[in-house]
């Protein structure tokens, strides 16, 4: 069984969601990628590999969600400033 190769754990790539992008996301990959190692040392390669693709799956939507609610904020941030400068004129 350990001729398998141990699949990759994400710890880095959720722990950078979490402090960049977005925390619930983040920390629910963080949970993920660190029971990638521990179950892939028991042997438990199909449970590393699923640990790992929901590692993934947590910071790709963590990425996603960051992303979408920071755009949302420079929009909104945008509309105020806009309305403010057409009201000083």
């Amino acid at each position: 069984i350990m001729d398998q190769t141990q699949p990759k754990n994400y710890l880095l790539e959720s722990i950078l969601v979490t402090m960049c992008c977005c925390q619930p996301f983040g920390i629910v990959g963080i949970v993920f990628a660190s029971q990638v190692n521990s179950k892939y040392a028991v042997g438990d390669y199909l449970g590393s590999q699923q640990a790992s693709n929901d590692a993934k799956k947590w910071v790709t939507w963590g990425f996603a969600s960051g992303l979408v609610i920071i755009a949302g904020t420079m929009v909104i941030q945008g509309a105020v400033i806009l309305a403010a400068l057409n009201n000083v004129f």
